[in-house]
Parts: C-alpha cells; sequence; structure tokens
C-alpha cells in the first residue's frame, strides 16, 4: 500500500469534508434546496474575490471562463493588449486570434514578470484599445504579476476593461478586485476553492457590462447576460454541477471560518518554506526574485539530472506527485504545487521524497538541507504569531 500525496498547482487536494458533501443523494436544481445553495455560494465567492460586482458561476473548466471574457466583452477587429509570460498567457492569446481579435502582444521570457510600464506605452500607442488581459498567477511558471498596477492604469479607462487570469492566485495571492479596478477576474474549482475540477468563476464590473453591450462576438452558453438574469433569480440557466456547487459551500465555508487574510498569509508561508527548501539543496529557483507567487514554486532541474525521471521517482516510488514543465520546459523545470488544502507537513514530506529521489539520481547535497531550512520557516511563523 501506497499513501499518495498529490502536489500539483491543480488539481490540489479536497479537504474530507468536502468530499463527503458532494457525497450527498443529488438534489434537483430547479429546487428551493438549491436556489438556496447557489445564493450562498455567489456570496462568499464574493467575500473571496473580494468585490461587490456580479460573479457568475459556469460548469467548465478554467479556459471556459477565458472564452467568455473575450466573446463576451469584445468584438471581431477590436484591439486587446495581450500581456503574456507562460503558457496561459498564451492560451488567451490563441483564444482573442480564434475570434478575430486584433492582438496587441505583450510577450516576455516565462522567466520575467510583466512590466506595467509597457502596458502604459502599449494603451499610450494603442487608444482605440477595448481591453487588455493579463495573467495574475501563471500556473505553468509561478511568476505573479503586478495586477494592482495594471489596474491603476486601465481604471480611469473608460471603454478598456482589464480581464485578469487569476486562475491560480484566487485564494492564494492577495487580490482585491474591487479596490485595484480589476473589471473580470476569474479563477477555477480545482485550484485554491479546494474542490475537483468542473467549475469556473468570474466578476463582471459595471464597465465590464458596458462593454458586454458593444460586443458582437457569437456566444451561447458562455453569455453572460444568461448567467446573471439566472443567478439574481437564484438559479442557472443550464444544468449546473449540482454536488460540486454543494461542495464549493463547504469549501468556501472553510475559508471564511480561515479568513482571507490568514488563507493568504498561509499560502505565503507554505511558498516561502517550499523555496528556502529547494534552495538548501542547491536547486535554482525558476521564477524571478520580484515576482514569486504563493500557488506553485517552480525549479531548474540539476544539470545531469533528468527531470522527467524526478517527476515519475516521486510520484512511483513515494507516492508524491508533483508537475513537470509545460512546452519548452519539460524536463527542465519541476513544479511543486502548495495551492489550496495544504499544510507545513505536505511541504515536509514533499521535500523528504524529492530529497531521496535526487540522491537516488545520483545528484549530490546534504542530506536533510530541505527539510530542516522548511523547518526554520515554520518555526519562525510560530514565533511571530
Amino acid at each position: 500500500m501506497q499513501k499518495k500525496y498529490l502536489m500539483t498547482p491543480g488539481p490540489t487536494p479536497v479537504p474530507a469534508e468536502v468530499l463527503l458533501k458532494t457525497a450527498e443523494p443529488i438534489i434537483h436544481h430547479r429546487t428551493p434546496d438549491f436556489s438556496a445553495a447557489l445564493r450562498s455560494a455567489i456570496d462568499n465567492l464574493k467575500y473571496i474575490f473580494e468585490t461587490t460586482n456580479d460573479v457568475l458561476l459556469f460548469a467548465s473548466s478554467g479556459t471556459g471562463v477565458m472564452e467568455a471574457a473575450i466573446v463576451n466583452c469584445f468584438s471581431a477587429g477590436d484591439t486587446v493588449i495581450v500581456a503574456r509570460n507562460g503558457k496561459f498567457g498564451d492560451r488567451q492569446k490563441s483564444i482573442c486570434e480564434a475570434y478575430g481579435v486584433d492582438v496587441v502582444d505583450l510577450a516576455y521570457e516565462w522567466t520575467e514578470t510583466v512590466k506595467p510600464a509597457d502596458i502604459a506605452k502599449a494603451l499610450a500607442e494603442n487608444p482605440q484599445a477595448k481591453g487588455v488581459i493579463v495573467t495574475q498567477s501563471e500556473t505553468s511558471t509561478g511568476v505573479l504579476n503586478d495586477v494592482e498596477a495594471i489596474g491603476k492604469l486601465v481604471k480611469d479607462l473608460p471603454d478598456t476593461v482589464l480581464i485578469v487570469d487569476s486562475i491560480t492566485g484566487i485564494g492564494a495571492v492577495e487580490c482585491k478586485t474591487d479596490a485595484w479596478g480589476l473589471d473580470v477576474v476569474m479563477t477555477g474549482s480545482q485550484k485554491g476553492l479546494m474542490l475537483p475540477p468542473g467549475l469556473a468563476a468570474c466578476t463582471v464590473s459595471e464597465k465590464a457590462w458596458r462593454a458586454y453591450e458593444r460586443s458582437m462576438l457569437p456566444k451561447f452558453y458562455f453569455d453572460w447576460k444568461k448567467y446573471k438574469t439566472n443567478i439574481d433569480k437564484d438559479t442557472t440557466p443550464f444544468t449546473p454541477a449540482v454536488t460540486l456547487v454543494l461542495g464549493l459551500n463547504e469549501a468556501l465555508r472553510m475559508l471564511r471560518d480561515e479568513g482571507i487574510e490568514n488563507t493568504i498569509a498561509r499560502h505565503s508561508m507554505l511558498a516561502e518554506a517550499t523555496r528556502k527548501g529547494c534552495e538548501a539543496l542547491g536547486l535554482k529557483l525558476f521564477a524571478p526574485a520580484d515576482g514569486r507567487g504563493s500557488a506553485v514554486t517552480p525549479v531548474w532541474v540539476p544539470e545531469g539530472i533528468d527531470g522527467k525521471a524526478i517527476v515519475s521517482t516521486m510520484k512511483n516510488r513515494y507516492g508524491v506527485t508533483i508537475a513537470g514543465g509545460q512546452d519548452h520546459l519539460v524536463g527542465k523545470i519541476i513544479r511543486v504545487g502548495h495551492l489550496g488544502y495544504f499544510g507545513e507537513f505536505d511541504i515536509i514530506t514533499t521535500l523528504a521524497a524529492l530529497e531521496m529521489t535526487l540522491a537516488g539520481l545520483g545528484y549530490e547535497f546534504e542530506a536533510g538541507a530541505g527539510i530542516k531550512a522548511a523547518e526554520a520557516i515554520f518555526l519562525s511563523a510560530q514565533d511571530s504569531a
């Protein structure tokens, strides 16, 4: 028998309380019981997003709300600035192009952060731009982009919406939707919300609703107005993921009990412990020092070591599933997720498995150094609490 640990940036572990809620007998979605559950979910999502704007809930993956944001805000031929420094920024560009939206492409190396000054320059050079799209927390790289600063650039532009992919940001890093002037912010259930995949949510500001009224792109299932009209009546336009909504309420109850500030602080501590643990083993962090998020820690694979073997050995020999690199980074980096239902001993266990795996692959380091470094972060957090 092997105990398994899921240490990826999505899907993430699901608490037993949430699993038990989703295992209860299913209810019909056109009943007062489900209406009450949906209303509770929407209200609590507003707390997590830190917004009073509309929150729409879809039965889809995160990519679904990415596409929804684009088709509901723009028309073919519109100019949209897309800032991308990872796989999911690339995906936003691809969706725009699929719908005939003209992209002003701000492409960065995956080891870089998006520069707000570049956004400002692009806006000055393209005053007709109808939108800016940026990823807050890049799952593929662990890079955290400064959407607060970008929000200040877009906030007072009446015809330009700011769309933020915070699919691995919400619940892990600070994201003040209203205070920062973010028009559309999105997340997925299998990340910080601690659910199985299958739900996605986004916020919609008044400015984004004005963009919706101008939008001429085709939409049916992802038509925002259908969702708002129905959610205002505590129902949904199409069959919802009933059991996931019930589980979502339990997960949101847990997050509210912890408090969003405490949730973000916990993720920051776990990320710092993971980074220090990896560095103590002589591993080089992938994300730049000025842009490291708290959802996932990517590190470069040491020279002479097979990156794919690290991932497979940790999973098959030790039961710890981490993620490898994506696209051109396959085999070059590994990614340790700590987004959602994680605590100190998940990090300790993962670092122990990483140490044993690296030792077995011939990498030389001081045994126990990673665990010791992580423990020091946790003990320091206890002392300051």
